[in-house]
């Protein structure tokens, strides 16, 4: 929903070594690869981030970032806890980390079952790792609760919005500000 409001934000894809999921696409929804493959990106060093999640690895590629930083675009990741503690070490203030908290376990379940994408087995597994992936919240600059959707998008619109605005992220108000300056 964001990507579909903000036509500066551009997702990140993951390479995953796990299996497409129907209706999934390949390079669109994540890189598909295998473990052999992964394990070469890792060693050439191509990854921004990448961590074990759910019996498969996920990582960020590094080039497609490096090239949406230098078109000027924000980049949406959906990575887990310990992705982000790389990404963060890795860019440092560059990075707006927002945790989406359900507001309820139950609402989780409900909605990773609504899906319709996973087993039976695989949201279990997922609910029972779910606290653990919760506790990490404090770790993150923002937290919301994902009670509405909308609402929910709001809030994260308006959190971009006021990172944007931070005088560090403003490219050229230095040189404004002393142009300003230099006229009076």
């Amino acid at each position: 929903m964001l990507l579909a409001s903000d036509p500066d934000v551009t997702m990140s894809i993951s390479a995953t070594t796990r299996p497409k999921r129907p209706g999934e696409t390949e390079d669109e929804d994540y890189h598909f690869v295998d473990d052999a493959a992964f394990d070469a990106l890792i060693s050439e060093g191509e990854f921004v981030e990448w961590a074990p999640v759910f019996n498969h690895r996920y990582g960020t590629p590094k080039a497609p970032v490096k090239a949406a930083l230098k078109a000027g675009s924000d980049i949406l990741f959906d990575i887990d806890w310990q992705g982000t503690q790389q990404l963060h070490s890795a860019m440092g203030e560059d990075l707006v980390r927002i945790f989406i908290l359900p507001p309820s376990m139950e609402e989780l379940e409900r909605r990773l079952t609504s899906r319709g994408t996973d087993s039976a087995d695989v949201i279990a597994d997922r609910m029972q790792r779910a606290s653990g992936e919760i506790s990490h919240w404090a770790e993150y600059d923002y937290v919301l609760i994902n009670r509405d959707t909308e609402e929910c998008l709001r809030q994260v619109q308006t959190i971009v919005a006021a990172e944007r605005l931070k005088r560090a992220r403003q490219i050229g108000l230095v040189a404004l500000v002393r142009d300003l300056v230099a006229q009076h």
